[in-house]
């Protein structure tokens, strides 16, 4: 058994020169909102979930963005319900959340 079942990592780039970033996009409001709702859930810690801080995760055109590992999922969201859904469905009960994944072809 690894240290933690998952890491979900949230890209918070911020671009200053005008470019798309996940910034723009409420990502740290999204971080801090998943960090409360997997301690809520009683997820976080050694065994379960870490939830991380990332750089750029070069998906911008996808953006916002996470990923899961160690699966490689890659998810877009809107708002907290779909983080709560992510949390719900794959970081409790470990069921995909086929609605949110992103596409493998959305780049930069």
């Amino acid at each position: 058994m690894s240290y933690y079942q998952h890491h979900i990592f949230f890209c918070l780039n911020e671009r200053t020169n005008g470019e798309a970033c996940c910034a723009q996009q409420g990502a740290q409001a999204a971080f801090d909102h998943c960090k409360a709702r997997v301690k809520q859930a009683g997820l976080a810690g050694p065994g379960g979930v870490r939830v991380n801080k990332a750089g750029c995760l070069d998906r911008c055109a996808g953006g916002p963005v996470v990923v899961v590992y160690p699966d490689e999922t890659w998810y877009t969201y809107v708002d907290q319900a779909d983080l709560d859904e992510i949390v719900e469905s794959h970081l409790k009960n470990g069921q995909v959340v086929e609605r949110l994944v992103l596409p493998p072809h959305i780049g930069r």
